[in-house]
């Protein structure tokens, strides 16, 4: 035998078992802007390219590792030119695996980063581990858009892990539906109806607006968004803006809470209403007839009814027998509901008050004509 085959078998002798697709330790040695060289004890240095080094692939390898480095890298091959082929990014994953299977069995929480958008769902990775999100698993309602998630960090539960189909599947859902019960149930503790509360607009849809009231979502129907008539609660309200809500009801059983934006604003009729008195006299122009009376318009936006009885001395069948519309009339205030927002006038009484009043005005002027004729 040669001397330099008892050498290499020598060296053969020292070297420790290393085997191909295994994980071993290994000690960076040189650093270049595309690769690393590492130390494994095989009979040369194996290169690492930046690709392997780390994902995404850098575009320094020196911004991943330096001179003096030990890490851990997976064995694709040995031999050939370059001693055989090495990848941390492998290494890394395998690891990775474990953690994740620990994970979960302690039921923790990960930190997913969403890479991009994909039929059904998000692609989002965990520990250097590509994750998937169904987009069931997002929200805790239906998102239309899932692209904007793309760059954000997300806590989510892992839900399920198949290490060698390398299949890992995460859902955000199930941490939203146990915070929604916690606050659920320290919301519905608390909260009374008629209470005067903040929230924030969550969403908008065609029926009215969600808004959160403490990290429970509480409906103001559109009816309810404004005293004025609304098509769209777009009109008056917009997403993520900050609001007083007046709790209407609260169904605790079904989790459902009914609030007011309007109630929480003064409102113009009691404001318009407030300028008049029961017994005033006022005068306006009739705008509507129906078959129970007469609607005059007192100022604009702001209607009183005269009940057919009202409207004139005899008895009359139709409103039209007594006033038209256009007509322009005197009325005495009878009532002021502003429960009910109803304002009921009458053209009689205010014709029987200035007829007394005449009546009075003559007496008096009468009897200080008389006055004057005795002391003469």
């Amino acid at each position: 035998m040669s001397e330099q085959s008892m050498k290499e078998l020598l060296e053969q002798e020292d070297m420790p078992d290393i085997q191909e697709r295994t994980v071993v330790k290994g000690v960076v040695v040189q650093v270049s802007r595309d690769e690393a060289y590492v130390d494994i004890g095989y009979k040369q240095e194996i290169p690492v390219s930046k690709r392997d080094l780390a994902v995404p692939a850098p575009d320094d390898a020196r911004d991943v590792v330096k001179v003096g480095d030990e890490i851990d890298v997976y064995i694709k091959s040995l031999g050939g030119d370059n001693g055989g082929s090495l990848s941390k990014v492998e290494a890394d994953k395998m690891a990775a695996w474990k953690d994740i299977e620990v994970i979960k069995e302690k039921g923790e929480t990960v930190e997913a980063k969403v890479a991009k958008e994909v039929k059904g769902g998000l692609v989002a990775y965990v520990m250097g581990l590509r994750g998937f999100i169904p987009a069931s698993q997002m929200e805790l309602h239906f998102v239309k858009d899932l692209s904007v998630y793309v760059d954000q960090t997300v806590e989510a539960e892992i839900i399920e892990i198949d290490v060698q189909k390398r299949r890992l599947v995460l859902s955000r859902r199930k941490l939203l539906e146990r915070d929604r019960a916690e606050k659920e149930e320290a919301v519905f503790s608390a909260i009374e109806p008629e209470q005067i509360v903040r929230g924030t607009v969550k969403r908008l849809v065609d029926y009215g607006a969600f808004i959160d009231i403490g990290g429970v979502d509480g409906l103001a129907h559109i009816s309810d968004l404004a005293w004025h008539r609304v098509k769209h609660p777009s009109e008056v309200l917009e997403v993520g803006q900050e609001l007083d809500v007046y709790v209407k009801s609260v169904d605790r059983d079904a989790k459902r809470i009914s609030l007011s934006v309007k109630d929480t604003l003064p409102d113009p009729w009691v404001e318009k209403a407030e300028k008049y008195a029961e017994g005033d006299f006022i005068e306006g122009k009739i705008i509507k007839l129906t078959d129970f009376g007469a609607f005059m318009e007192i100022e604009p936006g702001f209607d009183g009814l005269i009940p057919m009885g009202e409207l004139a001395e005899k008895r009359i069948e139709r409103a039209d027998e007594a006033v038209h519309t256009g007509d322009v009339v005197v009325v005495k205030v009878l009532r002021i509901d502003t429960k009910r927002k109803r304002i009921s006038l009458s053209i009689t009484k205010a014709k029987r008050d200035a007829d007394s009043a005449d009546v009075k005005k003559y007496a008096a002027e009468s009897a200080s004509e008389g006055d004057e004729t005795v002391t003469d």
